[in-house]
């Protein structure tokens, strides 16, 4: 075989290598990223080229490929045709369906959404719906009857305390058209990522439920204004269980008052609840609360003392006390 033909049978082989390598890299590169849904706002400013958009959209893990999106763009012709404005991209969105996204522009603005840490399920809707996102009757309906296929859900009441202290807090970017499924599914999806298996390897070292887990956070989201009092009062909390003492959390009561008090009185501390830590051992029926990152690692983590009370001192943080006779001694010096 002449060295000619074996050249131009070499250069067919490398092209058709070529060819086919492309191929493979443009599938990969124009499909979804994911297929979990993960939504990101993106911002769409004036003037912004399909290239630039590229490289965001692939710096937030949004596209596989910013080079990719390029070509597909240049082919469309879109770059004078993108329409400014915040968008809800997902991952499991190709990148010729958010070109089309883009190109159809945004059928809404974007809604900042801060869930404080500590909010009741109540407190989370009334907030909802004060952003027009729903009304109350719907929030209502999903949170007594939508079945969430989430792990951590399975085998609670079907009541409208149930989602109490899944409904992760964090900043939301909604839009006043999604639905309340869709804005509880997000928070749950939220709250999921909290699950890790690290979280879940230590739960069954302290032999602690997921939700009992989440039932001791929300004590401890409800109880500290400190970080650094987040885990001592855990391990407070984890004394007082161990030893078969009722928890006595104030928190527990201003749960089932509803509106909080500035100062709380014996009658209170009688109120015949489940809810009531003063009058029964152990902790509460459910969370009373939804906690924050920081409370749910205390509670995963709580200090290992000898502390079995906790009162509250003017500048936020807590004093501390082994005996009840300390505590006495601290409440006369800080109350």
């Amino acid at each position: 075989m002449g060295r000619l033909k074996i050249g131009i049978i070499a250069l067919i082989i490398l092209l058709s290598l070529t060819i086919l390598g492309g191929g493979v890299w443009w599938s990969w590169a124009t499909q979804a990223y994911s297929k979990q849904d993960t939504t990101e706002m993106i911002a769409i400013t004036p003037g912004m080229t399909a290239n630039q958009v590229g490289m965001e959209l692939e710096r937030r893990h949004i596209i596989r490929s910013a080079r990719a999106f390029s070509i597909l763009a240049g082919q469309l012709h879109t770059d004078s045709k993108l329409y400014a404005g915040e968008y809800f991209l997902s991952t499991q969105m190709s990148p010729r369906e958010i070109l089309n996204e883009l190109l159809q522009g945004p059928e809404f603005a974007a809604i900042r959404v801060t869930i404080p840490e500590g909010y009741t399920t109540e407190q989370i809707v009334n907030l909802l719906v004060q952003k027009e996102i729903g009304t109350k009757e719907e929030y209502a309906k999903v949170i007594a009857s939508d079945v969430f296929s989430y792990a951590f859900l399975q085998g609670i009441p079907q009541d409208k305390h149930r989602l109490d202290g899944f409904l992760f807090p964090d900043t939301y970017f909604l839009n006043k058209k999604a639905t309340p499924h869709a804005v509880i599914d997000l928070m749950l999806q939220r709250f999921q990522k909290e699950v890790t298996p690290d979280v879940e390897s230590q739960l069954k070292e302290m032999k602690l439920s997921l939700r009992n887990w989440v039932n001791l956070a929300s004590l401890v989201e409800k109880e500290a204004l400190k970080q650094t009092d987040r885990p001592i009062i855990a391990g407070v909390f984890m004394n007082r269980l161990e030893s078969n003492m009722p928890l006595q959390s104030c928190a527990s009561i201003q749960y089932i008052l509803g509106t909080p008090k500035a100062k709380l009185y014996d009658k209170d501390l009688q109120i015949q609840s489940p809810y009531n830590t003063y009058l029964h051992n152990g902790l509460p029926p459910g969370p009373i609360a939804s906690p924050g990152h920081a409370s749910l690692e205390a509670a995963l983590h709580p200090a290992k003392t000898d502390y079995f009370y906790f009162v509250a001192k003017p500048d936020g943080y807590h004093a501390f006390a082994k005996t009840f006779s300390e505590h006495l001694a601290n409440q006369k010096k800080y109350q």
